[in-house]
């Protein structure tokens, strides 16, 4: 078993997008840090400080932004770079 990953999220309360990437991470049973970039506007300058851009949603994970990802490219991040073994859904 990887290592628990720590994990940011840049997120919207009510965003399609944003509930595809907090879908992947239940599906995973993944802990992780929802930050709510609308009503709080210190942390989206923080995500746009951190991502380079302003598209949400950002996800960090162990220190790697991935900027302007849905649920599918987080998945597909995670799986290639070890942070999860794939399940069956």
């Amino acid at each position: 078993m990887a290592e628990v990953p720590h994990i940011v999220a840049y997120l919207k309360p009510v965003c399609g997008w944003s509930n595809s990437v907090r879908t992947t991470f239940a599906k995973y049973d993944l802990a992780y840090e929802d930050k709510d970039i609308i009503n709080n506007p210190d942390i989206y300058a923080e995500m746009v400080q951190k991502s380079g851009q302003p598209l949400s949603p950002c996800v960090e994970i162990n220190g790697q932004m991935l900027a302007d990802v849905d649920g599918d490219e987080v998945e597909a991040w995670m799986l290639e770079n070890g942070v999860v073994e794939p399940v069956s859904a």
